[in-house]
């Protein structure tokens, strides 16, 4: 489970950020006293268009950015304040995510699997249900520096997921990414959730999120716009589908 309570995020502007943006501000709000929750079993999404804080609302939940005030439980530890315990609970996926590039595939899946204490035997278990799963066998032994976006992404994921982590957090897991990738991504979150695993994705693409998320919520210029199913989500809608009415949510705020 993850339980996210009145979060935010200050950064500070250097003087180029503050030419950039215009601003005499030193300081910019990024996430803005956010609060959800992600239940076991249950595929969460976090919607926003770009710049509105989704993937540093994500870099928190994973530990990588430390918030300003407010609180996250994953999996019932405090994630910031025991932030090395959180981790061991956590798979994090995103695009941004550097590999190495002179590691074979098999090279870097061995040598995260032992740094979350896996076993060999079970490594190579749950390398072997992966690679079958994302079609990796052609390319397990190639060096990762020779291998295409989509190969790298499946890498990628392996590497999220070889310590069987209970919370999986997916920063838009598709983008970029061909058909074919894409749809194994798709498969291994939904396999997530029969797992009862927590899972939080972001996404653009409104066909992902009707057809894997339960629970949803919009973030705008770091606020949270809206929070709940997305049963809840269609039943309230005003326009005709949902990329119509997310638009329509986010322009509201702006008029607001």
């Amino acid at each position: 489970m993850i339980e996210v309570k009145n979060l935010s995020k200050t950064f500070e502007l250097s003087r180029q950020q503050r030419k950039e943006l215009n601003t005499e501000a030193r300081t910019a709000v990024v996430v803005n006293n956010i609060s959800f929750r992600c239940e076991p079993g249950r595929i969460f999404s976090l919607l926003g268009p770009n710049g509105a804080g989704k993937t540093t609302t994500m870099r928190m939940l994973s530990t990588i950015y430390k918030p300003t005030s407010g609180e996250i439980l994953m999996g019932g530890i405090d994630a910031v304040k025991n932030p090395q315990d959180a981790r061991c609970k956590i798979g994090f996926l995103t695009g941004s995510t550097g590999l190495y590039a002179r590691l074979t595939p098999n090279e870097l899946i061995h040598y995260f699997g032992e740094l979350y204490g896996v076993p060999k035997e079970t490594i190579n278990e749950r390398k072997e249900g992966l690679y079958s799963l994302l079609g990796m066998h052609d390319f397990q032994n190639k060096r990762i520096g020779k291998l295409s976006t989509g190969m790298k992404q499946k890498v990628s994921i392996c590497r999220t997921m070889i310590h069987d982590p209970e919370i999986i957090v997916f920063d838009e897991p598709t983008s970029g990414l061909d058909v074919i990738t894409a749809e194994n991504i798709i498969q291994l979150i939904q396999n997530c959730k029969n797992q009862g695993k927590t899972v939080i994705f972001s996404s653009h693409i409104m066909s992902e999120v009707d057809l894997l998320c339960d629970d949803m919520a919009i973030i705008h210029k770091g606020k949270l716009l809206f929070s709940g199913t997305m049963n809840d989500f269609k039943s309230q809608m005003q326009a005709d589908n949902l990329t119509a009415e997310f638009i329509r949510i986010v322009h509201q705020s702006q008029n607001a």
